[in-house]
């Protein structure tokens, strides 16, 4: 990693660019290497994890995190429309589609790469079933079965809304050139052992079992 970070810099210099060193920080996976990376003998910090491109990324190797954040901020925007939702002078299709606008958007910012998990994607249903329902005003003990929700407020089910954004994103990263790193990165088989135990599953696991249950394999993608 040392020799990558100062390949790095040194091609970045050649260009004009320099690496800021109080903003640059360090996640190590899977290591059991603790020797700090220095840069220009300044020593990188290390941390647990840190916020790029408004995705959480950790030593975890998980999305828990970033779904709990992107709840997080898709709640706030939601109370802000508090209001709005009372309004009766509004109907429900424009009340949807402010949802969809300003809430959703704002909770499935990023999901094209989460390595989603039964109860994360339970999470991410449950708040935006509770949004719905405050939108159609039911409230206990009136009940609806979700089905009937997601029909009258035209939604698809939160994982199956992710499954079409993550397809759509790799479908735009596989035409891209055989050189691109974002391709490469879609197929690359890092080296190295896992740990003892019960591993999680990879992004790459999470597409190939998408591509079994629809009968697809990468040639025809």
């Amino acid at each position: 990693m040392q020799i990558k970070t100062a390949s790095v810099a040194a091609v970045s210099a050649s260009v004009g660019l320099n690496i800021h060193k109080g903003k640059t920080k360090v996640v190590k996976y899977n290591t059991e290497n603790t020797d700090p990376i220095t840069l220009d003998g300044e020593t990188l910090e290390d941390v647990e994890s840190f916020t790029y491109l408004a995705s959480i990324i950790d030593e975890q190797e998980s999305s828990d995190a970033d779904v709990k954040a992107r709840i997080g901020k898709a709640t706030a925007e939601f109370l802000q429309l508090k209001n709005i939702c009372n309004l009766k002078q509004f109907s429900t299709n424009i009340k949807v589609r402010i949802f969809n606008t300003n809430v959703r958007t704002a909770l499935l910012y990023g999901t094209e790469t989460w390595r989603t998990t039964t109860t994360n994607m339970k999470h991410v249903q449950v708040f935006i079933n509770n949004c719905l329902r405050r939108i159609l005003n039911i409230r206990w003990p009136d009940t609806i079965s979700n089905s009937l929700l997601w029909e009258r407020t035209n939604q698809l089910p939160g994982e199956e809304e992710i499954r079409k954004r993550r397809w759509e994103w790799i479908g735009h990263t596989s035409r891209k050139s055989s050189n691109c790193i974002t391709s490469q990165a879609l197929t690359w088989n890092p080296e190295g052992k896992r740990k003892i135990g019960r591993s999680r599953n990879t992004f790459r696991q999470d597409i190939e079992s998408d591509m079994k249950r629809t009968n697809n394999n990468w040639n025809k993608l």
